[in-house]
């Protein structure tokens, strides 16, 4: 969301809401990215992690009160958090607080989002919110929170739901809902076979962001009902949220730029074709994620590394970069990298073409080599003279090749061990 001529809806309400971000899952259509991670601490656009986003949106929305619930793999997860946002302060009464998966209530691990919140209800009650905010960790996009729990609060609902339009080709993966004329959900179907559009565009259905707020109270007696009914899979989507609709108020609040109108910049980056896409797209020259936006920024962990520096300048052995985004520690020695995303602390030797790649933090990349369409995975040594991205049976023997032919390449692929946190 473009927040340059947008005023923040930080507010008495927002410092009354205590936000709750869902980050326990793996995230399998990521395949071997989140073989060793969660799927909100993958890193995004050269020197952040997904889980950044909504952690910033609720910074930059005036709230900051923050629990994050965390299960599969978490570790990098909880060390990112420790290291980048452990700003707040806490006699202040702000915090980002980890909320692992514990066995608070049940004696076993979270079983679906309702019940990762539900085992947390202790925690919930002693920070005593008016209003709980429910934010899934594994999307990229900028919001501001107060704008939607001010349209709660004014809608008079017992819970609001964050909504987007999508192509009705890609509707099934979502929450697909239905709703009045008035804004209030009457329809939610979770992840149907046949999406049902928006009325008069049969190209387009409007379907739930993974986000819900609720009246406090009214949260603790759906989760408690939840937590007893034995069929149900305690999850927001598929169970709370249908099993109300007809009984309260649900109301739906879209995601738009108040000022133009316009649905702003959100990703669910679920798929490796969907992250290589979303990271490519920040070399543009205008991109529609604005990562250089100083009033609404994007905070993280910063490393604190030298400057990129790029070395040689021989006809066939210059250090170069176009039309791409180079982090810091990253040196270039030698080689041309074309429309490219560079994490932190690259080093590509001489000789290499790297063109349309996305190189994750901590890579080398060693002589000769060329890469083109190609995801390389943190920490990994590509040895000298390797080719990837001009073959596609080869590749495929070697590496993991998503359906638009982007190739993924892990340090296992090449047959490394790296047993350090990822």
């Amino acid at each position: 969301m473009n927040q340059d001529n947008t005023p923040r809806h930080i507010t008495r309400l927002t410092r009354e809401t205590l936000a709750l971000i869902l980050a326990g899952g793996r995230g399998s259509r990521l395949k071997y990215l989140t073989l060793w991670r969660a799927k909100p601490a993958v890193p995004f656009g050269g020197k952040f992690r997904i889980i950044d986003f909504p952690l910033s949106n609720c910074m930059n929305s005036g709230i900051r009160r923050v629990g994050v619930l965390t299960q599969y793999k978490a570790h990098s997860l909880i060390k990112h958090i420790q290291r980048g946002w452990g700003f707040l302060r806490g006699e202040l009464g702000e915090f980002v607080e980890l909320l692992p998966a514990q066995q608070r209530i049940e004696t076993s691990w979270y079983t679906g989002t309702a019940d990762a919140v539900y085992q947390n209800l202790d925690i919930i009650r002693n920070h005593d919110p008016t209003y709980v905010l429910i934010l899934a960790g594994d999307h990229v996009y900028k919001m501001d929170y107060g704008a939607m729990i001010l349209r709660h609060v004014d809608s008079g609902a017992d819970v609001t739901v964050g909504c987007v339009e999508v192509p009705i080709a890609r509707a099934r993966e979502f929450g697909v809902m239905t709703v009045n004329d008035q804004g209030r959900i009457v329809r939610f179907q979770e992840k149907p076979e046949n999406p049902e559009p928006l009325p008069g565009r049969p190209d387009t259905a409007l379907v739930s962001m993974g986000i819900y707020l609720f009246n406090t109270g009214f949260l603790y007696e759906q989760l408690v009902r939840d937590a007893d009914t034995a069929y149900s899979a305690h999850d927001f989507g598929k169970d709370i949220i249908p099993s109300i609709i007809g009984s309260y108020r649900v109301m739906a609040h879209p995601f738009h730029d108040p000022a133009t109108g316009q649905q702003p910049y959100w990703r669910d980056v679920g798929t490796v074709d969907a992250f290589w896409e979303a990271n490519i797209e920040l070399v543009g020259v205008t991109p529609e994620l604005n990562l250089y936006d100083a009033k609404w920024p994007i905070w993280t962990y910063q490393e604190q590394l030298p400057p990129a520096k790029f070395v040689f300048d021989d006809d066939d052995r210059r250090g170069m970069a176009v039309d791409s985004m180079v982090s810091g520690g990253c040196v270039i020695s030698g080689s041309r990298i074309r429309h490219s995303l560079l994490f932190s602390d690259v080093k590509v030797h001489s000789f290499c073409e790297i063109t349309d790649s996305v190189v994750l933090p901590e890579v080398v990349i060693n002589r000769h080599c060329r890469l083109k369409r190609t995801v390389i995975d943190k920490g990994c040594h590509v040895p000298e003279g390797t080719v990837i991205g001009e073959n596609l049976e080869e590749d495929a023997r070697r590496f993991y090749v998503t359906p638009q032919g982007v190739r993924l390449v892990t340090w296992e692929m090449l047959g490394q061990e790296l047993h350090h946190v990822r």
